[in-house]
């Protein structure tokens, strides 16, 4: 089966907030999202069609990319965010060069396995590089070991900065990178 990998549109934006509800739904969204179910439902319409628009095709800071199956349904997501170097990223850590930072993985279980997530991959990493992203990181819970052996496997290493939870859960998350290769030097 054949899918086509492409960024979003704004004006998809009902198609975003279904897959994105139906990702927290999913046996390991408490390891894998930083939302719950609940409260995604709840958000106004306003609030997903300002997501898709940040995200969308031609957006500078931020590509969500999709995995659309030949029958339109979309399987698959992954969103890259740009992290500008002297800024500090959403847990407060200073950002030290510009990276893109992968969140939002998901691929509808009866697709998982196919290698999608892969393309899903190459396609945010493509974006990112393109963008000026010396790399790209994603920030993974240390007991979803379904999600880290993927991340493995896409090339994704452990750079031994974990991020603390919630104080009180003793839990943290795991930052995983991927280094872009040099380029070759044109003479």
């Amino acid at each position: 089966m054949s899918h086509l990998i492409r960024s979003i549109r704004p004006d998809e934006w009902p198609v975003v907030k279904e897959l994105r509800l139906t990702a927290l739904r999913d046996p390991l969204a408490h390891l894998a999202f930083l939302e719950t179910y609940e409260d995604a439902v709840a958000k106004p319409d306003s609030f997903w069609q300002e997501r898709a628009a940040r995200a969308a095709e031609g957006a500078a800071g931020a590509q969500q990319i999709i995995a659309e199956a030949p029958d339109g349904t979309w399987v698959g997501t992954l969103t890259v965010l740009l992290e500008e170097a002297g800024t500090k990223d959403w847990a407060g850590f200073p950002v030290e060069r510009k990276q893109g930072h992968v969140v939002g993985v998901f691929v509808r279980p009866e697709h998982r396995g196919s290698g999608l997530t892969r393309s899903l991959f190459d396609a945010g990493l493509e974006w990112a590089w393109g963008h000026g992203a010396e790399r790209v990181r994603l920030i993974v819970h240390e007991d979803n070991g379904r999600a880290r052996a993927l991340y493995r496997k896409v090339g994704f290493v452990e750079s031994g900065v974990t991020v603390p939870l919630a104080e009180d859960s003793g839990a943290s998350e795991l930052e995983m990178v991927i280094e872009r290769e040099p380029q070759p030097l044109h003479r």
